[in-house]
């Protein structure tokens, strides 16, 4: 009805809905493709081994997930291809030299715990191939820190294991000068399966983002966010340099990139998604700078998934054909009510 009392009918037909062919499995279809550049490099720099760690990552998130909605009956959801996104994250995200029983027990942390037992897809309040890497960093801590030497850097370092170039940036140690800004681009470092090359995660951000799989504000206000308070901060004096590192170090664009731009777990409005970006960064410094480990992406990102409902809350859409003072007189008439409650 309108102010003159006629009615209005609406012609269905045109609907205000966004009509769109893709679905869950395209989406994580196209998740897939930008990983295996990343799970490629990993095996060039580590050997076959990492392939092995990945592939009972990737089974055992698809077994746990089709045995959890089996035994409760529940429809089948392992042709969406999430858990398959699951287990390849998490399998990317330990070390080269993980044993393979590793990542089944992150695996079952991450989907039956973290995901299944809050409805599935979509439910979940936490990433899950975060949550398991968490698990299993408390659990396993010292599997998940050995390092294995890459490749391109045997012969250089005398030894099968090595520190990662965080290590040497918050530690006592000089760095060395075979972990250069351009091997830290290239991917001759050592590190996490997925994480070692920049040049590639870089390119798989862009292909996420031309794909409109995600949007750009949350890996661009968490990286820059990390930059720009490592810059400000600086250590040893070497502000510039100390900033570099730190964005080419750790897991920060694998993280930034695929997992906090998780769909159930990140903000879905402009300013929510800047802020959650920025929270991000902010408390990756923070653990870097004063946490027990010299990377901070997992946890940071996992304390900002808990505020994202508060994040979505505070920069709340305005409803289609509602005013701001039709909202104003709403909250007026609430609350009268509760004090007339009272």
């Amino acid at each position: 009805m309108n102010e003159k009392n006629e009615r209005i009918v609406f012609d269905v037909a045109f609907q205000p809905q966004v009509r769109t062919d893709r679905d869950t499995r395209s989406l994580m279809l196209d998740v897939i493709i930008a990983l295996l550049p990343v799970l490629v490099v990993g095996v060039w720099q580590f050997g076959t081994h990492p392939l092995l760690v990945v592939a009972c990552s990737i089974a055992a998130c698809v077994f746990f997930e089709w045995g959890y909605r089996k035994l409760l009956h529940k429809e089948q959801s392992i042709g969406d291809l999430s858990a398959v996104v699951t287990g390849l994250l998490l399998g990317l995200s330990m070390p080269s030299t993980t044993p393979a029983w590793v990542p089944v027990v992150g695996a079952f942390f991450a989907i039956v715990v973290v995901k299944q037992l809050y409805g599935g897809i979509g439910k979940n309040f936490l990433n899950p191939a975060l949550a398991g890497r968490a698990f299993l960093l408390s659990s396993y801590s010292i599997l998940m820190s050995t390092w294995a030497v890459p490749k391109s850097l045997q012969g250089t370092v005398d030894g099968v294991t090595m520190a990662t170039p965080l290590s040497y940036l918050y530690g006592d140690a000089a760095m060395p000068k075979y972990f250069s800004f351009q091997s830290l681009f290239l991917g001759n470092t050592p590190g996490s399966v997925g994480e070692v090359s920049t040049l590639i995660l870089i390119a798989a951000c862009i292909y996420l983002i031309v794909r409109k799989v995600i949007s750009w504000r949350i890996p661009v206000s968490f990286v820059g966010t990390v930059f720009v308070l490592t810059l400000l901060f600086g250590r040893n004096g070497d502000h510039f340099d100390f900033a570099l590192y730190n964005v080419l170090s750790g897991a920060l664009l694998l993280v930034a990139v695929f997992m906090a731009t998780d769909y159930s777990t990140s903000p879905v409005t402009i300013g929510g998604q800047l802020l959650y970006g920025f929270g991000c960064g902010a408390i990756t410094v923070l653990i870097r700078y004063f946490g027990g480990f010299p990377e901070g992406t997992t946890y940071a990102v996992l304390i900002m998934n808990l505020c994202t409902w508060a994040i979505d809350k505070g920069f709340h859409r305005r409803q289609f054909g509602v005013s701001k003072e039709d909202i104003a007189k709403e909250k007026a008439q609430k609350m009268a009510a509760k004090e007339a409650a009272k």
